[in-house]
């Protein structure tokens, strides 16, 4: 393929997935190439070889003689992702209010103050960013990297289930009260309190999901 191919390809490739994990484009929802031709100003070809690549993230599920559809979200694969992230940070958490320094902590709090900006301006973009970088403090300052990897991981895996359950109304202030609750026992120094409140802010994820796919089953696979 000629390089030009490739770049091409790979926008187009960069703008399915972005729209995809956004929510833009549902689950479920059919993508129609000569659209997406049409739109970004491509030949066939590199929207064809996009889809081919999503398809392998499972992001895609192509039907012959039917079409390519974005894949709905699986509920089982949500549930078990969610339940290693749950015993996972919940151990990150109270480690954190047993070792982290003033320092460590002080970077806890201005996260919480950047989320805070977020939640004030309704830029839900800028809040699930501030809430991705507050997960990733605790393990970059404990020096968790292995754990770090292993979380970041599931984060992408989840990030579309994620998106849809930030969406209700009033969520997101929920998210930093949760977060500050957190912090609030790591600065205390009490693991058990941070590993419980860490435990409560995930469980209320696994508690939305089940409502939302009650809701929507149409974007959702067993």
């Amino acid at each position: 393929m000629a390089k030009g191919a490739h770049s091409k390809a790979d926008a187009v490739y960069a703008e399915l997935k972005e729209a995809i994990l956004t929510g833009v484009l549902e689950p479920g929802g059919l993508i129609d190439k000569a659209v997406l031709c049409e739109k970004l100003g491509v030949s066939r070809f590199p929207v064809s070889a996009a889809v081919s690549r999503l398809a392998y993230d499972r992001l895609v599920d192509v039907a012959p003689q039917h079409g390519s559809f974005v894949s709905r979200i699986s509920l089982n694969d949500v549930r078990e992702r969610l339940f290693i992230r749950i015993a996972l940070e919940g151990e990150i958490a109270a480690e954190a209010a047993r070792t982290m320094s003033r320092s460590d902590k002080d970077a806890l709090v201005a996260s919480l103050k950047e989320a805070a900006i977020a939640v004030e301006a309704d830029d839900r973009a800028a809040f699930y960013s501030a809430d991705v970088a507050f997960h990733q403090t605790l393990t970059t300052r404990l020096g968790m990297a292995r754990a770090g990897e292993v979380l970041d991981s599931l984060r992408i895996h989840l990030e579309r289930a994620r998106r849809v359950l930030m969406s209700p109304p009033g969520r997101i202030r929920e998210v930093l009260r949760e977060h500050r609750r957190i912090v609030e026992a790591i600065d205390a120094g009490d693991p058990s309190a941070a590993r419980e409140a860490m435990k409560r802010h995930l469980s209320v994820t696994g508690d939305l999901l089940e409502t939302v796919a009650r809701e929507r089953p149409e974007m959702f696979s067993p």
